[in-house]
């Protein structure tokens, strides 16, 4: 049977946060925020092994691993980080294929949500089942969608009707996701996340529900929300 991986790329600096340090780490009810995205890879049982892609010089991350005592077993940490997210990735899935055979599947997850929930991963897993191409979490689109121009005026409104929001994980076999970023590379496309490098090879994911509570950390304001989220019973 195929195993699932967990692959967290956590290098970047979260320049929008104005932090002293990189967001990532950022204290949220008591913790890291990277903490709690890996806590709940961690205790969804379906998750063979979790991997956290930091920078080379990293030194937060020796610290976090110590203090939360994940099992040696379920989670490693590899200092491959790039200077973006999609390098961060790539790099981080090419450490790991030595253990990952190609129909393995991998989800990779934003260590800015750390309102993720073992029970999103598991339903993730349970709708993507043996799908020839995976999927990801999202969320349909339910405000009115403006277009802007150069001068940030109103161009045109856009139906939502069909639009969703990407959310993490996102979840695809490691040798597919690997050929989607390698191609990504190769034609010098930017991919925001690995949902777009798997649709450049011609390909549909699925979308699956996902939450409100397992959003993305951004702004200073939004981390105050990701404590009340983090604050509600699961």
């Amino acid at each position: 049977m195929p195993r699932h991986y967990a692959l967290i790329p956590a290098a970047g600096v979260g320049i929008r946060m104005q932090s002293g340090i990189p967001k990532q780490y950022l204290p949220l009810r008591g913790k890291p925020m990277l903490a709690h995205a890996v806590d709940a890879l961690v205790r969804t049982p379906d998750i063979a092994h979790v991997f956290v892609v930091v920078s080379a010089g990293d030194g937060y991350i020796d610290a976090l691993v110590d203090a939360a005592a994940w099992p040696g077993s379920r989670v490693g940490v590899l200092r491959v980080g790039g200077a973006s997210r999609q390098e961060s990735v790539q790099n981080g899935v090419q450490a790991i294929r030595h253990r990952c055979a190609a129909d393995d599947w991998i989800l990779v997850h934003d260590a800015a949500r750390p309102g993720l929930t073992p029970a999103l991963v598991a339903r993730l897993i349970d709708a993507v089942g043996d799908d020839a191409v995976g999927g990801l979490l999202a969320l349909p689109v339910v405000d009115t969608m403006k277009q802007a121009d150069a001068a940030q005026r109103v161009q045109a409104t856009l139906p939502r009707a069909g639009l969703w929001a990407a959310q993490t994980p996102q979840m695809f076999r490691c040798g597919l996701l690997q050929r989607a970023l390698h191609q990504a590379l190769a034609s010098a496309a930017t991919v925001t996340d690995e949902a777009s490098a798997i649709e450049a090879l011609g390909l549909q994911p699925l979308l699956v529900q996902g939450s409100l509570c397992n959003m993305k950390v951004t702004l200073p304001e939004d981390a105050a929300l990701a404590e009340l989220f983090l604050g509600m019973p699961q």
